[in-house]
């Protein structure tokens, strides 16, 4: 696959994606992670400055970051004190976890905030965003932003998905000629790639979902108002969403349960969403036998019609066999 022949080709002889405790960070969950932390396999720092030399690698072919916050290995370390001391946040899912945010999502730090526009290079935003704040109180650590089709695909319909002035054309890791599609394209390009296990986009129209299905991760658009767009470049304030992207659904439903809830500065609709958020938050529903013993319905025509004849049509019939 293409992926194998970047990896083959970027990687140095002997690149370290295993620990010395033969941990494997390349494709580990977050229950993965914070069972290495607990068992002294991993620490944070060593989890960022692995992600970190993975962007280094890669990124020039994928095109996946537009920034790394400088400030992350010192963040880092703060997340490993904090689990040495027993601190009560390090009981959190996300602790220690790197993330990498769309670059539409304000973080009032070191990094820019740019929608992946040159228009914007150098503001200032005035806070984090409401849901940044959420994964800071978590205690995630902002590795850095993620690029996006610039103006998250609103500057122009002629505009490829995935490309901007900033970051360039991303690149669909698994076949590089395919769209990544957009405009949080970054994002699944990252977790694809593994140059980061937890990302977290926005949604208008199907901004999420069209890279999570083109990336072969997994999305979760939540309700409008379920999560706060206080901070966040906006789109429009009836559709957008912010939501996670990660490998496994059980990583992007840890993700939900840290962002989701009631913020005063997206007061009108997180206050009507806030009453929906089960006690509990959303993880007590995960059931990896959810779907044994379900019937699915497989609609063929006219949404296969068009793929006749080609690969596409064989590789669908195997997958769909592979499920059942």
């Amino acid at each position: 696959s293409s992926l194998l022949l970047i990896l083959l080709a970027i990687l140095p002889s002997g690149s370290h994606i295993i620990t010395g405790y033969g941990f494997s960070i390349r494709e580990a969950t977050i229950d993965d992670l914070q069972l290495a932390f607990k068992q002294n396999q991993l620490t944070s720092r060593q989890l960022v400055d692995f992600y970190i030399g993975e962007i280094r690698k890669l990124n020039p072919v994928l095109h996946g970051v537009i920034e790394v916050n400088p400030d992350a290995l010192y963040e880092a370390d703060k997340a490993d004190h904090e689990r040495n001391a027993k601190a009560p946040r390090s009981l959190s899912g996300l602790h220690g976890i790197p993330i990498l945010v769309k670059d539409t999502i304000g973080t009032k730090d070191k990094l820019n905030t740019t929608a992946d526009s040159f228009a914007l290079l150098g503001s200032v935003v005035p806070r984090d965003a409401g849901v940044v704040t959420k994964l800071r109180n978590a205690g995630a650590i902002i590795l850095g932003k993620a690029s996006l089709s610039e103006w998250a695909n609103f500057m122009s319909l002629a505009a490829p998905s995935g490309f901007s002035a900033r970051g360039g054309q991303g690149k669909n890791p698994y076949v590089l000629s395919v769209t990544p599609c957009g405009s949080s394209s970054g994002l699944a390009i990252l977790a694809a790639a593994n140059l980061v296990a937890v990302a977290l986009g926005t949604e208008t129209d199907g901004s999420i979902l069209c890279p999570a299905n083109f990336n072969s991760v997994v999305g979760i658009k939540p309700t409008v108002g379920l999560t706060s767009r206080a901070g966040v470049i906006p789109v429009s304030p009836r559709q957008d969403t912010i939501r996670p992207i990660c490998r496994t659904v059980t990583d992007a439903v840890y993700v939900l349960d840290a962002i989701v809830g009631f913020d005063p500065r997206d007061n009108e609709a997180t206050k009507a969403a806030s009453v929906f958020i089960p006690q509990g938050g959303y993880r007590q529903f995960l059931n990896e036998n959810g779907l044994k013993g379900k019937r699915m319905g497989v609609v063929r025509e006219p949404f296969l019609d068009s793929y006749n004849g080609t690969s596409a049509i064989p590789a669908f019939e195997h997958h769909l066999n592979v499920l059942k």
